[in-house]
């Protein structure tokens, strides 16, 4: 967990003492107030809101963003499941924050009594283990804190990156936000040519400048990364194929394939025909060579030729 973490839960306590005390604050007084991009403090308020703690926007001239109850509500106005909620949400980012424990610690004093047993037990309810079973911890790359920073502070990234095909290019990038998708670390980022996407392990060198980062206002990072997604599975899925396989098996196929797996019909044999998708015929091929007399590839011929090349390798060497 980094400082950016630690940073969002200090924030997410502000932001509640401040409705607190004000009882009713716009995005930009907030983001005043914090420090923060107008965007960053709208993102906050809609966290929390989202996370069930009684945070809703006011529409209108003079509106903004209030805790329900007006500007005398105090946090003793959450209820236990609110409360819960509450810290449901920044507990994580908690579990290895020195500064963030202390920040709860705070906010606890200011529950109720009958609330605070059950907050703290929400706090401590959730946490996150990356490392899949069998698998080595690949930790965090180094450069994710110093992205991080940049990112909050909103100030460019000189990159130094190696592509795929390993050409190592430099750029002044603007950093938006960092994803962490299958312990494998993105940096989304605005580029002369437009929004970019770069793998942190092939970042070679970052070095934050004192140069001010631009970012547009309607910026979200769940939209930009949900946009990286689609494209990156279209091009996962670029060959397709039809085959036949018995009902019971389908889940298993589907944990191989996933989201490319998709269940056409189930005949009267108790067999079913499946759509199946990857990159490549070979790739295909490779997963479905191992379920033998088990599997009927009707289509496409592509993939059958890879499978009997696989088949006809295999005789080869073993037989």
């Amino acid at each position: 967990m980094g400082e950016a973490e630690d940073m969002r839960a200090d924030r997410l306590i502000a932001t509640l003492l401040l409705l607190q005390s004000r009882g009713r604050v716009t995005a930009a007084e907030l983001a005043d107030e914090l420090e923060v991009s107008v965007a960053t403090a709208r993102r906050d308020l809609e966290a929390l809101s989202a996370a069930g703690v009684p945070v809703y926007p006011q529409p209108g001239r003079g509106g903004g963003w209030s805790l329900v109850g007006g500007a005398r509500t105090d946090l003793s106005g959450l209820s236990a499941m609110e409360a819960q909620a509450l810290f449901l949400l920044v507990g994580p980012a908690a579990a290895v924050s020195a500064e963030a424990k202390a920040a709860l610690r705070k906010l606890v004093r200011a529950l109720p009594q009958t609330f605070r047993a059950d907050a703290e037990a929400a706090a401590a309810a959730t946490m996150t283990d990356p490392v899949g079973w069998g698998e080595r911890d690949r930790g965090r790359p180094k450069l994710v804190e110093r992205l991080q920073d940049a990112v909050v502070r909103r100030r460019k990234v000189r990159l130094t990156y190696d592509n795929h095909a390993r050409e190592r290019t430099e750029r002044l990038v603007d950093p938006w936000g960092l994803v962490d998708k299958d312990d494998t670390w993105y940096l989304i980022a605005g580029t002369e040519r437009g929004q970019r996407t770069f793998r942190v392990d092939r970042i070679v060198t970052a070095d934050p400048t004192d140069q001010p980062a631009e970012r547009p206002d309607d910026f979200t990072l769940a939209t930009a990364w949900q946009q990286v997604v689609g494209e990156v599975e279209q091009r996962r899925s670029h060959t397709w194929a039809t085959v036949l396989i018995e009902a019971r098996y389908v889940a298993v196929l589907r944990n191989h394939f996933g989201r490319h797996c998709h269940l056409d019909t189930e005949l009267d044999d108790g067999r079913a025909r499946v759509r199946i998708a990857a990159p490549a015929p070979l790739d295909i091929a490779r997963h479905l060579a191992g379920w033998g007399a088990l599997i009927d590839v009707l289509e496409p011929p592509s993939v059958q030729a890879e499978l009997a090349r696989i088949g006809a390798e295999l005789t080869d060497r073993y037989a």
